[in-house]
């Protein structure tokens, strides 16, 4: 029989009705001691079960009662056999799932787009990382996703590989095509780990690419606050025990999290379950066909192209901006400080929008409206991101080795044949062309220099100078 019903938060109600005298934790005490601030943000009554730690609240790194039935019923949901409600951010759940997964020695093979917690994953876990080529729109300026072909080479070339990470679908709403891939990964004796940060939604509408669990991934990192209706930092880690030791992850998600994990963001997720089990097949496919209307809509507008591709999960928006002859960041100021209509993120060439259950007739509106009155200035174009090129790349030092060694700063023009010690990402597109434990090649560099774009995840946003694993 389904039920429906949120345990986390229908045992948070008991207690806070139960008319108990709090002499424990928080300090504000079920909002008594609360300043009128915090009371107006979280209102009385979320106060008042903003409490953790109590029996009858059960205990996230040993559930056996509220917390365990809110993951068995999220697990059952999302096609999984096991879930972990995780407080500390999608962050944490990609950690978790390299940490619990490989050791030091271990290969794994991660994408060139991977997010910075891959990185802390790895460092972790000892594992070192085998980088691979993303595929590229040069029409669009912007990242695809791994192609089968490109897993099916890097297997034949790394078959002692422990793993396969994948950012799918990736933050362009682009997936790969992992029922295929899993079966390449799984017929090779590998696990196949995905950050799922913006796929919590997909398993609710047919017209969406299947999510990782449906594809046969063995681990699966979902961001329940990014499109569903959690709050921010609540995150899922959806598990298959096929081919992996759940105890072990289970270890490893609890050195990782809050011994304090607040209450409220705990609910926040069993009520985001809750509202996809009751709705989440209309709420879904109706943020589809919206978005789909809205696409229609704008491709109509002068200057203005909409990314199209395969395996794309439709309720992400791109939309190229270079026909009007502005940049995708000023195209932002511009609808953001005049038009009030903000993005999810802007490139040099494109605005990402994300539409959302929440979002209607009404909303949809106003962003057409704002599209329309953005500036027409002369048309340009911009050069084409410097990709790394089609070779897998293995690190030189594992990016645990290169934390743990002594680092120098050296001219960048130097660093030949260096290995870095930092991560060197051009953001647009945020596709990291170096990463801590690479050698540092003549190729990169010229690459780089190239480039355009805002450096980030370096001392030096100039790169004028670059931090390297000290000589001996």
């Amino acid at each position: 029989m389904e039920n429906f019903s949120a345990p986390i938060a229908a045992a948070m109600k008991r207690y806070s009705a139960d008319g108990v005298i709090p002499f424990h934790t928080p300090g504000h005490k079920q909002g008594r001691g609360a300043h009128e601030l915090l009371r107006e943000l979280l209102t009385a009554e979320g106060l008042r079960q903003e409490v953790s730690l109590m029996e009858e609240l059960d205990d996230l790194h040993a559930p056996h009662s509220c917390i365990m039935e809110a993951q068995a019923l999220a697990a059952r949901l999302w096609h999984a056999d096991e879930c972990l409600f995780m407080v500390n951010g999608t962050t944490s759940a990609i950690q978790a799932m390299l940490f619990g997964t490989l050791k030091a020695g271990d290969l794994v093979m991660i994408p060139r787009n991977a997010h910075r917690s891959v990185i802390a994953g790895l460092i972790l876990s000892g594992a070192t990382p085998i980088f691979l080529p993303v595929d590229f729109n040069d029409e669009f300026n912007l990242p695809l996703n791994v192609s089968v072909e490109t897993i099916e080479r890097a297997i034949k070339k790394f078959p002692q590989a422990r793993a396969v990470l994948l950012v799918s679908p990736n933050y362009y709403g682009v997936a790969a095509d992992l029922q295929r891939i899993s079966k390449l990964v799984h017929a090779a004796d590998m696990l196949l780990l995905i950050d799922e940060a913006h796929g919590a939604h997909l398993t609710f509408c047919d017209e969406l690419p299947p999510s990782a669990m449906e594809a046969g991934a063995d681990l699966a990192a979902q961001s329940t606050h990014k499109i569903l209706g959690s709050l921010t930092q609540s995150s899922m880690l959806m598990l298959r025990k096929d081919f992996l030791d759940i105890e072990r992850v289970k270890r490893a998600a609890s050195l990782l999290q809050t011994t304090s994990p607040n209450q409220l963001l705990l609910a926040s997720l069993d009520i985001a379950r809750l509202q996809m089990q009751l709705d989440g097949q209309k709420k879904i496919c109706s943020a589809v066909e919206l978005s789909k209307r809205l696409r229609a809509e704008i491709k109509n507008i002068q200057g203005l192209k909409v990314f199209e591709s395969t395996n794309l999960d439709l309720t992400k928006v791109t939309v190229n901006v270079q026909g009007l002859g502005v940049t995708g960041q000023e195209a932002e100021e511009i609808l953001r400080h005049e038009l009030r209509v903000q993005c999810e993120l802007s490139d040099v060439a494109n605005l990402l929008f994300l539409v959302t259950f929440a979002d209607d007739a009404e909303t949809s509106s106003r962003l057409l409206d704002a599209l329309r009155r953005l500036p027409r200035r002369t048309p340009k174009t911009f050069p084409p991101f410097p990709i790394p090129n089609s070779k897998f790349q293995i690190a030189k030092l594992s990016p645990r080795e290169t934390f743990y060694l002594p680092a120098e700063v050296v001219a960048f023009n130097e660093a030949v044949g260096r290995v870095c010690a930092e991560e060197v990402t051009f953001y647009p597109p945020g596709i990291p062309l170096l990463m801590p434990g690479e050698e540092i090649s003549a190729q990169v560099v010229e690459m780089i220099r190239q480039a355009q774009g805002c450096v980030i995840g370096t001392g030096d946003s100039t790169l004028a100078t670059i931090k390297v694993v000290r000589s001996h």
